[in-house]
């Protein structure tokens, strides 16, 4: 049986922060002004506003009698505990915040508002309705109350404490992660390997074989530049890096610098220049003309962007790509981030990013848990004020809050993205110094989602093989979330994921036709990989080559914001 805390970890990291494009548009001000027309709509609305009242208050009479039959969703985690059913004082509690929830949000969707604007009272009602839970407070909370009687009163000091430490070192929201057991290049980010080749942008790293042989062709690796590369190396049960070194892979990443305020001026096409350098010397050192090429989230931007761009320069060294959980072409109505967003707060994020010279790491993960504040903010606010317990050690969530900054030029190619919908557009959009068009990349892609998902929802990566020109595309479902899908090694007895036969016209049709399989879909792409990796051959002594010699171990310094 799994404890509170655990659940709790396992929840925070199906809601990693990423970047999605349309993130960008995330706009406070914008939101005030959706709280400023509700409360206008009560003056202006004041039948519907009459009738949500007195909605409330005939409920709420019938809650207080005890004649309410109203219950939490059995999926809703806030309410599991037995007091909400069995105790008078918590059940009435539950019914009366569910009764007014309810009765709020389709307050909300009766009110006469535009699309937009509606789509934005919904989103600031959903986080007013989910602050306001009974469970947020230590009277409400039957379990923080029993927590207080059983401790002798130490939990509310503890809780205290917590709450004055995050109030001075994490910026006001509560802590999801106990780092203290974790550090990088020591239990974290530790498979053998050395950075073989650097700039001003990145470290190339090339980790040592782990086989007598290996194939001649390698492959390249570009996490997102939102995050640090070490997800997939993050410790040696959950690497992609070990299982593809135990694939025969002779295998490069990535590892972005943390950009600062002087390299504002980075963008795209700077990443992709360093890209091509990178990629040239992977080339030298293993004496391959080609190479396999796959890059996660807004790295798979960043790599179908440097397809883009080789294929229009006529260059044939990428062998394939991987594109996994990334959306190369988000549409608003993707997400509940693409549906409270507009054209003019994308340029509002744009001037605030470029006044500035960076988006913090921080202060997108600040946004990006506001997003999903149950999961990321209210649950830890229960477990570390209310019940005086310590965040729990979650490596997932400690490389998750190991936050990356965007220069501001980066990040206004990628709002580019969204606005302009390069790829959704062949040969009419400039990016990186070229007229993207995917339909002349023609390499064999392999193509991963995850079920739930919702930075990068599996029906937009669907979208991604009809924009590419490779006849050989294999689309996979996995079982999981944003960052659990691609953590997914095997052995993990309640992993599945879906594969169909085809590729189909559309994801509905695709998913009508996928058979479920048991297991990680790791083995079934690094047999996919093997099939295009070329003959095996004796693996190298030593890494580096004469012209590129290692110049210090892996993990590399750059991971440390060096």
């Amino acid at each position: 049986m799994t404890s509170p805390k655990d659940e709790i970890a396992r929840n925070a990291a199906e809601n990693t922060a990423a970047l999605n494009p349309l993130l960008g548009g995330f706009n406070r001000q914008e939101l005030l002004g959706a709280v400023a027309m509700m409360l206008r709509s009560t003056m202006t609305n004041p039948v519907t506003t009459a009738r949500m009242v007195s909605k409330i208050t005939s409920e709420n009479t019938e809650i207080i009698l005890g004649k309410s039959k109203r219950e939490a969703d059995k999926k809703d985690r806030r309410f599991k505990d037995p007091a909400w059913e069995h105790n008078p004082f918590y059940k009435r509690g539950m019914q009366s915040y569910l009764a007014t929830q309810e009765h709020l949000h389709n307050w909300v969707n009766e009110i006469q508002m535009g699309e937009l604007e509606q789509a934005r009272a919904k989103f600031v009602m959903g986080m007013i309705t989910d602050a306001i839970a009974p469970t947020n407070t230590l009277v409400g909370n039957p379990a923080a109350a029993k927590r207080v009687v059983d401790s002798g009163g130490l939990s509310l000091l503890k809780g205290m404490k917590n709450l004055y430490e995050d109030l001075t070192k994490n910026g006001g929201l509560p802590a999801q992660v106990d780092k203290r057991p974790f550090k990088v290049g020591e239990n974290l980010a530790i498979s053998k390997g050395q950075v073989v080749w650097k700039n001003e942008m990145l470290e190339l790293i090339q980790y040592a074989p782990l086989t007598e042989k290996v194939h001649k062709t390698p492959i390249l690796i570009i996490p997102p530049q939102i995050n640090k590369f070490y997800a997939m190396d993050l410790t040696p049960m959950t690497s992609m890096v070990q299982f593809l070194l135990a694939m025969e892979q002779q295998t490069f990443v990535i590892s972005w610098r943390n950009p600062t305020k002087k390299h504002k001026d980075w963008g795209l096409g700077d990443y992709i220049d360093s890209l091509i350098q990178a990629s040239e010397v992977v080339r030298k050192i293993t004496k391959s003309p080609k190479l396999n090429v796959s890059g996660a989230c807004s790295g798979g931007i960043t790599t179908a962007t440097f397809a883009s761009l080789l294929a229009a320069a006529g260059d044939k060294r990428i062998n394939s790509l991987t594109f996994m959980v990334c959306v190369l072409n988000p549409q608003r109505d993707d997400s509940d981030i693409g549906q409270i967003v507009s054209d003019g707060s994308l340029e509002i994020a744009r001037k605030y990013s470029k006044s500035r010279g960076i988006l913090k790491g921080d202060d997108l993960a600040r946004m990006f848990a506001w997003m999903r504040p149950n999961d990321l903010i209210w649950n830890y606010v229960v477990n570390n004020y209310l019940m005086g317990e310590d965040p729990p050690p979650y490596d997932v969530l400690f490389w998750n809050n190991d936050t990356t900054n965007l220069p501001a030029a980066l990040h206004s190619d990628y709002l580019d993205v969204a606005l302009n919908q390069p790829f959704d557009n062949p040969g009419k959009v400039e990016v990186a110094g070229h007229m993207a068009d995917l339909s002349k990349v023609t390499a064999d892609a392999f193509v991963v989602a995850g079920v739930t998902d919702h930075i990068t929802p599996w029906k937009a990566c669907y979208r991604t093989p009809a924009l590419l020109g490779s006849k050989n595309v294999e689309f996979i479902l996995s079982s999981s979330g944003h960052l659990q899908s691609l953590i997914n090694p095997p052995g993990n007895p309640k992993a599945k994921y879906f594969r169909g036969k085809e590729i189909k016209p559309t994801a509905d049709e695709w998913a009508a036709s996928a058979e479920e399989q048991s297991g990680s879909w790791w083995p079934l792409w690094g047999q996919w990989l093997k099939e295009r990796s070329g003959p095996l051959k004796a693996a190298p002594k030593e890494l580096g080559n004469e012209a590129f010699p290692p110049i210090y171990a892996a993990p590399g310094r750059y991971v440390f914001n060096d």
